[in-house]
Parts: structure tokens; sequence; C-alpha cells
């Protein structure tokens, strides 16, 4: 029995969770609201994978025929050792854990900008702005939004990311919730050099990474420098230029690339820099208030399932919130469907940080010799914690 009846929805956040979130919220019947501190939808951006359950939301949404044409086709991942020689190349399924032919992988701009066209016509999109403050009480959510407007909702959802704003004011402090993996990163583009093709090559020493990835075969790479520290730098996260520094103080090599990756980070206008977190929640509401995708739940980049995994929550949520008067009762539901698929992929990040990030000689002396040797990768079947969900039907509450 469909249970909408109209109620209004606000939903912080306009990426990945938050537009599939409203897509289906609107099927069902709701009065949905998407805000968004951005100006428009994010373009471009790295690739991003769609494997598993995910695949069957997009396909409910229709939205399959286009993520296929956009498909970036990776067919080869090489691994370079401290002088820059080959160490071996595979395919990227060999990595992911994925499936060659069934499994996806798109820039993250042409998958936002399908969700955004899907729900668009339907839902309301108020960009450049966001929430203020939040006062949850029986009747409702009064929020003031940072443009000064004020209004009230009958339910709040952040889907506002890993830093989500929306859950630093219904839940407290990130700081309760993130579990930092003792890995950063930072990402931009820069000119492809090495002339590569729908390929990525990465460059590693014991506690340090560099990766140039190119989804196609244009002029500009995405470059990645990952390095281990044992504390995240809190120092740099709001310093551009501390965060260059600290940067390019940790890869004073000589070989390979590094030095034009330096010299790149140095003058990027699209740097950004992170830890590499999850985040670990006891409970994904509070009243009124609810999160969805890596406000939830992140798993990390090198779990390769974010996305996925934001795609099927935000599925499940709406379908929840439709099949129950209550959104108590809904928002038990939902956790109760999810949390254990999120868990297990969270899990993947153990495994994909020793294949992407070795630590010490001896890991990565390990992971060499797994990438020498085909039995020790996954198989072409696929990992099965990524179909671990089994996605549910909500067609009686149409």
């Amino acid at each position: 029995m469909n249970t909408a009846t109209g109620r209004s929805v606000l939903i912080s956040g306009a990426s990945i969770a938050g537009p599939t979130l409203a897509y289906w919220l609107h099927q069902y019947g709701f009065q949905v609201t998407v805000v968004e501190k951005a100006g428009a939808i994010r373009g471009g951006g790295y690739p991003i994978d769609i494997r598993g359950t995910a695949l069957e939301v997009v396909t409910r949404m229709g939205l399959l025929p286009r993520l296929q044409a956009a498909h970036v086709d990776s067919r080869l991942i090489t691994f370079l050792n401290a002088d820059g020689g080959p160490v071996a190349s595979v395919r990227p399924e060999a990595i992911t854990g994925g499936v060659e032919g069934r499994d996806l992988e798109v820039r993250r701009g042409d998958l936002t900008d399908a969700l955004h066209d899907a729900a668009r016509q339907d839902v309301e999109f108020l960009f450049d702005d966001s929430i203020a403050t939040l006062h949850d009480h029986d009747g409702g959510v009064d929020v003031t939004f940072r443009g000064g407007a004020r209004r009230t909702f009958d339910l709040v959802i952040g889907a506002d990311g890993l830093h989500s704003h929306t859950r630093g004011l219904a839940f407290g402090p990130e700081e309760r919730y993130h579990r930092y993996l003792g890995y950063c990163f930072a990402g931009f583009t820069m000119p492809n050099h090495l002339g590569l093709s729908h390929e990525g090559v990465t460059w590693n020493v014991p506690g340090r990474a560099a990766v140039l990835y190119a989804a196609g075969d244009g002029d500009q790479v995405h470059a990645f420098l990952n390095f281990a520290r044992p504390e995240p730098p809190f120092e740099a996260f709001r310093d551009p230029g501390a965060q260059r520094d600290l940067v390019a103080a940790l890869f004073p090599d000589d070989q390979w690339e590094i030095p034009r990756m330096v010299d790149a980070l140095r003058t990027a206008d699209d740097l950004f820099f992170d830890t590499v977190s999850q985040i670990h929640m006891p409970r994904w509401s509070t009243g009124r208030v609810a999160l969805v995708g890596d406000a939830a739940h992140a798993t990390s980049f090198i779990s390769g399932q974010g996305s996925s995994l934001a795609l099927v929550s935000a599925y499940v949520l709406a379908g929840e919130l439709a099949s129950h008067g209550s959104h108590t009762a809904a928002f038990a539901a939902y956790e109760d469907r999810t949390r254990e698929f999120a868990e297990q992929n969270q899990a993947l990040a153990t495994a994909g940080g020793a294949t992407l990030l070795p630590r010490t000689a001896d890991e990565l002396a390990q992971r060499d010799h797994a990438l020498r040797d085909p039995a020790l990768l996954p198989d072409d079947r696929g990992r099965a914690v990524h179909s671990a969900l089994t996605l549910p039907s909500y067609a009686d509450v149409t």
C-alpha cells in the first residue's frame, strides 16, 4: 500500500544518492525538494563503477542504455616498480572483482547528469543553497536555508556525502563517526604525456602510490598521488597551498612521471585532497531526519562500491518510506534491509588498500606476486558481495 499521500521531503545533496532518492520518492507520490550547495550539477570527474545490485536500480529507472553508451571501457591496468619498470598488466576486473561485459564504468558526471535528468521535471531543485539550521519536532522539520528562506518539511534526508553537513546538524560532529583508513590522496587532471588510452598505470613504493588514469583517449588524464599517514593532516584540510606542499614533499622522487605529476599538482585548478575514510554510525536516522549514501555509510574509494551502494540504499529508502505510514518504521526497515550489505561492502576497503596502496615492502612484494599469478586474482564471476542484497520490488506501492 502506498502511504506517501503528498508528504514533503527535503533532500540535501544532488550527486548520486540524492537524485536517485528524489526520482523514486516522486514515483511514489511524495513532494520532493533537493537542495545542493553547488551552482549546478557537477560535471566531469573521475570514473566510477556501477555493478552488482546497483545495475538493477539503474535498469528499473530506465537509465541502463544511456549509461551503457557512456561506458568508458577501461582495458588495462599496469603496475610499475620504483624505477618505473613493469611488474604486471591486468584487466581492471582482476583488481575490482567486477564482471567484464556486465559491470559499467562511467564518468561521475555522466551518472549525475543522467540521474538529474530522470528527476528534474518532477522534483524541485534548489542550487547554490544549503541547509543552515534544522528543528525537528512532532509536526515536521523546520529548515532555515543558507539563502535565508524558511520552510517546513515532513522529512529531511542527508545525501551530502562523506563530510555531510546534514549529519553534523542532526547527529553531531563527524569525528564521532569518521573512521580514517590510514591514507590520504590528492587528485587532479594533467596532460596525457604518455598517450594513455582506456587504461591506468600505477607506480608503487611502500606507503606511496602514483596513478595516471585515462578514461578515454583524450589529451588529459586523471592523476592521483596517494600516501599512507598515521593520522589525518588536519592542518591542511582548509589550505590548498598546504595540501600541495605536503604532497610534493612526500613525492621527491625522480623516477617515472613523478616530477611531472608534482609540477601539475602545483598548478592544478581542480585539485581535490582528502583522506581515505569511512563513516560508521550506530543509527542512520533520528526523529524525522535520515541519512543515505556516503553520509550514512561511506565505503571509501578503495572499496570501489561507494556509488553502487548509494544507488541501492537510495532505492530502498524510497521504497520503505512509501510502504510505511510511519517514518520511524520506514527508517527502521530501510536500515534493516541495507545495513549488512553496506558493512560487507565497507569491508572490501581492507583488501583494496593492500592491492592499491601496500604500506610495507613485504605487502608490496606479496601484492606483486599475486599480480603475476592469475590464480591468486578474483575470477571472472565477480565478487558475491557486490550482489549480496536482492533488490526488493515495491510494485505494490506505486
